[in-house]
């Protein structure tokens, strides 16, 4: 018996943009103003048009209802939900592939915003890979792609029932696990990310689970002068992010 196809609304330039050309999604039709046929439409309309992709035209109370008045800029898209993989075909891909892996995993990161922001640094610096469980996290929503500005089409993501089963499983694989703890004496700085790694980042309020903690290899933190506690999820996440990237391709 088939389940039947759950479908969204993409808003944004952006995002509407990387679906299209990404092409991951199950895209259905592309509504665009009436009151905007402006040159920054037309390369998403004719995108669609070659992709046979139905074009509507809307007032912007029509795009107002069907975006939820969200911010949409004039276009969106209804497609399918946004597909992951399974983290048999990422172990498979790692397996496979020349390059040594860099992993990210979300452990209870619950703000859209803070996703769609580290989803967006994932990309930027070559991710292979983005781990987050299905229970206690911010869904794969359009307002994620928004705040990825469409990074998200791009990504690579695998959601799970246990992350600490995942883990154990990246760890079978010779993968390191590297907790984000603002406690830990360790720096980023003295990490080697040439190395397969996954770095955990943990939750807004109480950063990474106990359990999860228990499992990492190693622990990180990021020094910082001043009486700010600690950083953004996002933040904290772009900061290491980037290390590893220095690492790998910069020297």
């Amino acid at each position: 018996m088939k389940t039947q196809q759950s479908f969204e609304i993409l808003y944004g330039i952006h995002p509407v943009g990387e679906a299209l050309t990404a092409k991951k999604r199950n895209l259905v039709e592309l509504y665009v103003s009436n009151q905007k046929t402006s040159g920054q439409y037309q390369h998403l309309i004719e995108r669609a048009q070659h992709a046979n992709i139905p074009v509507s035209y809307l007032s912007i109370d029509q795009l107002n209802t069907l975006c939820k008045n969200a911010s949409h800029q004039g276009v969106c898209l209804r497609s399918g939900c946004f597909p992951c993989i399974s983290l048999e075909n990422l172990l498979s891909h790692v397996n496979t592939s020349s390059s040594s892996p860099l992993l990210l995993i979300l452990d209870s990161i619950q703000d859209p915003h803070n996703v769609g922001a580290l989803i967006r640094t994932a990309v930027s610096v070559g991710v292979t890979g983005i781990l987050l469980p299905k229970d206690r996290s911010a869904s794969l929503t359009p307002t994620v792609s928004k705040t990825s500005a469409g990074a998200l089409e791009h990504a690579t993501v695998v959601q799970v029932t246990n992350l600490v089963q995942a883990i154990k499983q990246l760890k079978k694989q010779g993968i390191w696990i590297a907790g984000m703890d603002k406690a830990s004496q360790l720096s980023i700085y003295s990490c080697k990310f040439t190395d397969p790694v996954a770095l955990v980042i943990g939750g807004e309020q109480n950063g990474l689970r106990m359990l999860v903690k228990k499992h990492c290899d190693f622990l990180l933190s990021i020094p910082q002068l001043g009486p700010v506690e600690s950083l953004n999820a996002s933040v904290a996440g772009a900061i290491v992010l980037y290390e590893a990237y220095r690492q790998r391709f910069v020297g």
